[in-house]
């Protein structure tokens, strides 16, 4: 009886979560209801609430450690996004045919996305698209391959999106060994799209801007922006290292790194005005991070535990595993699912599904889960949080993403698929 009430809340909350845009309510607020309700169910029906807060105590662990490590890589990007950083970057992005500027697009975000995360590498390449080209159509197209890419590009590290973090953090995964297995399908999930969409866009010139970019009005020295940008990435490439060096988890290497950001900032700012240096402050990098998806990831997180810790989960996996019989495939089609709800939730699942102890680090199932949770959320726009950014800053249409780049997505996730299968097979 509890574990259906269980089961029945968590569906519920799970469709709400899908279904956030038609019903208007916020999917952190979702989250959060889902998990203080499947935990009171666990608690009262049970009738051992010392275990069971035992068992919270527990999971809260976990959560708290991911939800740590997201604030302080937030927290940094923010940094350096607030001394216009970035310019480093995209201040060098100039050509005249939309093809070369779609491949350099593709490129830079693909392997900025692996640095930083899928979801800030969206924001900052669709940002720079609005500067770049004056056609909303073109800007359109180039956003759904921004997405495409920032997926992909988040797939191969431990760093480049929330899902691979989670199996970083969890144990499932290390960052040298992801690296490895997933580079190759990743570059192929984004080459496919790429080459066919350049086919199309073959010939086109890029139409003038909108507007100038004017680099006097950056309220910030080349200097500044050059070393808070090479530093802030240094201190998110050095966290899988410095996990390696000294067994510590994640969340404190990210932690020390921005204290030294935030040390670096207050030094080169110590002289100037204290109305000019608020900007550049750690607390205003704070205010800017989103809140409302950490608040999403420690409601989701807590109450797939309530799943894990009354065996629901093991039980879905033996049936998938009676059912469809083959991992690979189990794989795809999570992939495959997480272009319709959120690839955060299924993860977590997954990773409550299948134990350490039968699928130790690195097995074939984590690394290949990891690849398909990342790059099926590119399959439809509202699939993964690049995506869903992508949607909210240029007001792209869901069926007109279905139309001109699911597909397109979609030929790159088998291509990629197949890729990392055989090269499984041949290794």
């Amino acid at each position: 009886m509890l574990t259906t009430a269980l089961v029945i809340v968590f569906v519920a909350a799970y469709a709400a979560i899908a279904l956030e845009h038609p019903l208007k309510v916020n999917k952190s607020a979702t989250a959060l209801l889902a998990a203080g309700l499947l935990w009171t169910l666990y608690a009262t029906g049970s009738g051992d609430p010392q275990r069971i807060g035992g068992e919270l105590g527990e999971s809260l662990m976990g959560t708290a450690q991911i939800v740590f490590f997201l604030m302080g890589a937030m927290t940094i990007v923010e940094v350096v996004d607030s001394h216009n950083g970035f310019e480093v970057i995209t201040s060098r992005i100039r050509t005249a045919r939309l093809s070369s500027l779609l491949w350099l697009v593709g490129v830079v975000t693909f392997f900025l996305s692996a640095i930083l995360d899928n979801l800030t590498t969206t924001i900052v390449m669709v940002s720079l698209m609005r500067k770049l080209l004056a056609r909303r159509e073109d800007r359109l197209f180039f956003a759904g391959i921004i997405v495409i890419a920032a997926n992909a590009g988040g797939a191969w590290t431990a760093i480049g999106d929330v899902t691979t973090t989670m199996l970083w953090i969890g144990g499932q995964i290390t960052a040298l060994q992801i690296m490895k297995s997933v580079f190759l399908p990743a570059v192929v999930s984004l080459l496919v799209p790429l080459a066919v969409t350049a086919l199309v866009l073959r010939g086109k010139p890029v139409v003038a801007p909108p507007e100038s970019r004017d680099e006097d009005t950056v309220p910030t020295t080349a200097f500044e922006r050059k070393l808070m940008f090479f530093l802030g990435l240094g201190i998110l490439v050095a966290v899988p290292a410095f996990k390696t060096v000294t067994h510590l988890p994640p969340f404190l290497g990210i932690l020390f790194g921005l204290g030294i950001l935030w040390l670096v900032g207050d030094l080169i700012h110590r002289h100037q005005d204290d109305d000019y240096k608020l900007r550049f402050t750690l607390a205003h990098a704070l205010s800017k991070i989103d809140m409302s998806s950490i608040m999403f990831f420690v409601g989701i997180l807590l109450s797939v535990a309530t799943l894990e810790h009354t065996h629901v989960l093991a039980g879905l996996a033996t049936w998938l595993d009676h059912t469809i019989g083959r991992q690979d495939l189990i794989v795809i089609v999570i992939g495959l699912v997480s272009a319709v709800v959120d690839n955060v939730p299924l993860v977590a699942a997954s990773m409550g599904m299948y134990s350490l102890t039968d699928f130790p680090p690195d097995h074939f199932l984590w690394g290949f889960m990891a690849y398909c949770a990342g790059t099926g959320g590119s399959i439809l726009v509202i699939g993964s949080a690049a995506g869903v950014a992508a949607m909210g800053m240029e007001k792209i249409d869901f069926f007109w993403y279905v139309r001109r780049i699911s597909g397109l997505a979609l030929i790159g996730y088998f291509a990629g698929a197949g890729v990392y299968l055989l090269q499984h097979h041949l290794v």
